[in-house]
């Protein structure tokens, strides 16, 4: 059976997208700026490394509405590109290129009519900086925040981290997590295999620190919070987490309840391309807490969007409707 959306229909709310704005101020040495190479097309720098080239679809919202009337969505979450969070930077650097890249995502967002809705970026190293621009940047028209997996080497069970996310579910913010800083090796630099292998790994770990370093025994459930890349690796392996969990509690019996317990607490998007594997996060997860990301505009990202939800024909119709677009509603508020 053929499910792929009727023309102009537009029954998809796409959780995962991403942004870069088309040019902003200089940040200082070695960080990342734009080098123009079209008018269609640039390239990120970071210091003298060419990061990723990129096309005018990250920053012209009339490409962006075209192509989601192509593939059947109707609300698209956009969202920074990770490779601008600046963690690494003092707190007032970071806290002024957060202001510059969110106020940037709303001049895009703009022309969308309620279409295009704006994440915004936190300096997240530091816990009142990051609280006080989230509440800047939601006053001023974003819907919810994104996130790095980790600042350093402190995970999310930081504790200052830890006080964002309470911060962020007082204030019925949702927040997106998404994997980046990955490690770097001779190993992982060959055949991408650090967004093949590493961002997966990097996910799954974030998991593992919310319900080890018992954020989910902390924070309120009324925390909206979602993985993305289908959450890495974790649903596969939740079994293997479960058994250590009770063969070893004297190791890792540090969350309240075994990690299965934990499931219901948070959401994934569906960027796993494989109608198995979304078979594996219904199953795991349930199928209410799976919600159509794509990725866009980047070349690992999923075209047309929610295809693999359009082609898991395990799903009933009453399931799929929600993997589309009721959850994601639900998650935006």
């Amino acid at each position: 059976m053929d499910h792929a959306p009727d023309a102009g229909a537009r029954d998809i709310v796409d959780v995962h997208t991403h942004f870069v704005p088309n040019g902003w101020p200089d940040l200082g040495e070695g960080q990342p700026w734009l080098r123009p190479e079209s008018e269609a097309e640039a390239m990120i720098m970071v210091g003298s490394t060419e990061f990723r080239r990129i096309q005018a679809s990250c920053w012209d919202a009339e490409i962006r509405l075209a192509e989601m009337d192509a593939d059947g969505v109707a609300v698209q979450v956009v969202s920074p590109t990770p490779v601008f969070f600046g963690y690494e930077q003092p707190r007032g650097e970071a806290e002024k290129v957060a202001r510059i890249f969110n106020d940037l995502a709303l001049e895009i967002c703009a022309p969308g009519g309620g279409r295009l809705v704006p994440f915004c970026q936190v300096p997240l190293q530091d816990t009142d900086a990051a609280c006080r621009e989230l509440e800047r940047a939601v006053a001023a028209g974003h819907r919810g925040v994104e996130i790095g997996n980790h600042v350093g080497d402190r995970d999310l069970d930081d504790e200052g981290i830890v006080t964002f996310l309470q911060h962020a579910a007082a204030l019925d913010v949702p927040v997106f997590v998404h994997p980046w800083d990955m490690a770097e090796s001779p190993r992982l630099s060959r055949w991408m295999a650090q967004w093949l292998t590493g961002m997966p790994a990097e996910t799954h770990l974030s998991i593992i620190a919310m319900i080890l370093g018992g954020v989910f025994d902390r924070v309120p459930e009324s925390l909206r919070i979602c993985f993305a890349h289908g959450g890495g690796s974790f649903a596969f392996w939740l079994g293997r987490f479960e058994n250590a969990w009770h063969q070893r509690k004297d190791v890792i019996g540090t969350s309240q309840r075994p990690p299965s317990s934990y499931v219901g607490r948070f959401s994934v998007d569906s960027v796993v391309f494989d109608p198995a594997a979304l078979r594996t996060l219904v199953e795991v997860l349930g199928v209410e807490q799976v919600m159509v990301g794509s990725d866009y505009p980047y070349p690992l990202g999923e075209r047309p969007v929610g295809s693999v939800v359009h082609r898991a024909d395990y799903l009933g119709e009453a399931e799929r409707k929600l993997v589309l677009a009721g959850n994601a509603r639900r998650f935006l508020g």
